[in-house]
């Protein structure tokens, strides 16, 4: 093997001529790239675009991919990548006024993704410590500080902002 190559392992799994544009399935798809598996799972959940059904699907078989081929546990996977290529588009052609023709194009879409093992500092929550707590929560009983605080800054209704006016 050579020195400067990666044995990074990385699974994946891939949904061809998806019936959508790329554009929408890439929207979709910035919100969970680089999350974890059981992250991105809640996220697709409660997206409410089309995309995220199609997209549900193809990250339950990259995670399927890994358990069975791999041995992998699935909620210690991360997405390494998630991308949707533009697949063939269909052209159909709708009647106007006159004699003419508009064309409709029905896009498809190819999704990918990629999952690799998460790197066990990114799986465990940080920890508060008992002196991280008592330096983030301010002191109740002092009094608060006068300078620091805003002031309160009286709204006008729009009658009396017309009556200052004039």
């Amino acid at each position: 093997m050579a020195a400067g190559t990666d044995t990074k392992l990385l699974v994946r799994a891939e949904a061809k001529f998806v019936r959508m544009s790329a554009r929408k399935a890439r929207v979709v798809l910035e919100h969970v790239r680089g999350r974890t598996v059981p992250e991105a799972r809640t996220i697709l959940v409660f997206t409410q675009r089309a995309a995220a059904r199609e997209i549900e699907k193809v990250l339950g078989s990259a995670v399927a991919n890994a358990e069975s081929a791999h041995g992998l546990d699935g909620d210690e996977l991360v997405i390494e990548a998630a991308y949707a290529d533009e697949g063939p588009t269909l052209k159909r052609w709708r009647a106007r006024a006159r004699g003419r023709a508009n064309r409709i194009r029905k896009r498809s879409c190819h999704i990918t993704v990629v999952l690799t093992p998460a790197a066990p500092e990114r799986l465990e929550r940080p920890k508060k410590s008992k002196a991280s707590e008592t330096a983030a929560a301010p002191d109740s009983s002092a009094a608060p500080d006068s300078s620091s605080a805003q002031p309160k800054v009286a709204r006008r209704s729009r009658k009396q902002t017309k009556e200052a006016v004039a």
